[in-house]
């Protein structure tokens, strides 16, 4: 016997807000029963697991036990871009000048999350 994933759990102060940051990234869709205000609410994501957002009066205090890394459809370079003008903030960069490694960024609420190498980056580092 094994489990499923059936969500992956994210603690905030505004689970809307939060949920439609990560609808943003993703592709996915905020629960449409879930407005401004709401104490939970989920993404359904294109493929995988549902992220799902839960109010809590305590604020994020040290770093993630556990945390998304993505694989861009584009380049690692224009998703970070693109995730920075969303609303996430850069919080190490371990990308290498030979292109391997990652960037860590956080979303609006803190929550620490890595840009993986795109496929076309994966393929220039390999030819």
């Amino acid at each position: 016997m094994t489990s499923v994933v059936q969500n992956v759990a994210v603690d905030c102060a505004d689970a809307h807000g939060l949920a439609r940051f990560w609808a943003e990234v993703t592709g996915g869709d905020v629960d449409p029963e879930d407005g401004p205000g709401a104490a939970e609410t989920q993404v359904t994501l294109p493929d995988g697991p549902v992220l799902y957002f839960n109010q809590v009066p305590e604020p994020k205090t040290v770093k993630n036990r556990i945390h998304l890394c993505l694989r861009p459809t584009t380049s690692r370079e224009e998703e970070v871009e693109r995730l920075l003008g969303l609303g996430a903030t850069l919080v190490a960069d371990r990308r290498e000048p030979d292109g391997a490694g990652w960037a860590v960024l956080a979303d609006p609420e803190g929550n620490e999350f890595c840009v993986l190498r795109g496929d076309s980056d994966r393929a220039a580092m390999s030819s």
